[in-house]
């Protein structure tokens, strides 16, 4: 079953592309809430401590679930369990990547964690869309987005290759403290990336007009 999860942050709602079905899950972390409506997204499951999103909203059918203030996890990570419990196997995160540099590298982070895990999924806010990898590979198709970066996420990824781009790698290292793999470009219908050992955030990126 796939999952989506709106969150907090900034999102671009009209480069937006992902929405759900009717039978798809809809879980808002706090002011994801927002973001859910702005897209005009029924939200099924609301879950949060809600010091973004202040009112808790009464929509009809919905469920809320509202955590304390103090707790381990973040609003995101609790949604994430919430759409794991209910059975959900690929998740698609929305909104995540703007505000907070903290919350912004946890909400990255959530992709390893997803992986290891087995869950299929990426994070999107319009603006970017980013998928992560380790020891494997993935083909991401020619789209809107017109920039494409292999980010380490190890302190090195090894065997690092790059098909079908505008700056070609071939069985490269890259390292965590030396990231110089930024905004390469499609050049075809689509590029292979693929990584022998580590794990890589893969980024796709368009320049967005204040």
């Amino acid at each position: 079953m796939r999952a989506f999860i709106y969150t907090g942050g900034v999102i671009c709602p009209e480069n937006i592309t992902e929405h759900p079905k009717a039978d798809e899950l809809r879980i808002a972390a706090d002011s994801g809430y927002r973001n859910a409506k702005r897209l005009g997204e029924r939200v099924d499951i609301l879950v949060g401590d809600f010091d973004s999103l202040g009112e808790v909203p009464r929509d009809a059918g919905l469920e809320i679930h509202q955590v304390p203030a103090e707790k381990s996890l973040t609003d995101t990570q609790i949604a994430l369990e919430l759409a794991v419990e209910r059975g959900a196997d690929e998740v698609i995160l929305v909104g995540g990547l703007s505000g907070r540099l903290d919350h912004t590298l946890s909400t990255l982070y959530i992709l390893e964690d997803m992986k290891e895990r087995g869950i299929h999924g990426y994070l999107t806010d319009g603006q970017s869309r980013v998928h992560y990898i380790r020891s494997s590979s993935i083909l991401i198709a020619r789209s809107a987005y017109k920039y494409l970066s292999v980010i380490a996420a190890d302190e090195q990824v090894k065997g690092v290759s790059v098909e079908g781009g505008k700056y070609p790698l071939k069985n490269q290292t890259l390292r965590r403290r030396l990231q110089y793999a930024v905004s390469n470009e499609i050049t075809g219908n689509v590029a292979m990336i693929s990584c022998r050992k580590g794990g890589l955030f893969i980024i796709e990126s368009r320049d967005v007009t204040p």
